[in-house]
């Protein structure tokens, strides 16, 4: 619970430093009328909310030579879709406090990753056995899934604690290749 408050005071929060304006009574439709990010490089997932369609992605974080930041493997920024597509570096106080990751190699092709604002959450970027590329790993229910997206539905409340609807987690089951969503309340 103090996650998702925390989580949630910090995305909103975040809305009066990128420009974008919507009451939080306002809220977007539902979650399948979002955008899709498509054609991004090396995505791994994406995190969407509804005060506006502005989404952060998550993608792999690759050196000049095509290895992975062994140091920082993945790499958040926004796609402001709000502002005619544009792709945005997060400030300082979205990467420390709200997006950002924090990573931990486990060996040469296997990380534990965190939230920065829900530490108590953990998943994993690793090598796939199947292609060899590398992945974001969770699980749902207790299924293994790939991770494709995370979207936190916001409705009323006040700046600084609006109500969270729901948290819904998005992932492909590695077993049978099928989506599997799990939506909750924080």
């Amino acid at each position: 619970m103090k996650f998702f408050l925390l989580f949630t005071i910090i995305l909103v929060n975040q809305l009066a430093y990128s420009g974008i304006e919507m009451p939080l009574g306002n809220h977007l439709p539902e979650n399948d009328s979002f955008p899709k990010p498509t054609g991004i490089k090396d995505m791994l997932f994406y995190i969407q909310r509804t005060p506006n369609i502005n989404t952060i992605i998550y993608a792999l974080n690759k050196e000049r030579d095509g290895s992975l930041n062994k140091e920082e493997p993945v790499h958040v920024f926004w796609i402001r879709f709000a502002e005619d597509g544009t792709y945005k570096e997060l400030s300082l106080i979205q990467q420390n406090y709200a997006y950002g990751l924090k990573s931990t190699k486990i060996n040469e092709d296997n990380y534990e990753l965190r939230f920065v604002s829900y530490k108590k959450y953990v998943f994993y970027l690793k090598r796939s056995n199947e292609d060899k590329t590398f992945k974001a790993y969770t699980l749902i229910g207790d299924k293994l899934c790939i991770l494709n997206r995370v979207f936190v539905s916001i409705e009323g409340g006040t700046f600084w604690f609006p109500h969270v609807v729901y948290v819904e987690i998005t992932g492909t089951d590695t077993d049978t290749g099928k989506e599997v969503i799990t939506r909750f309340k924080p």
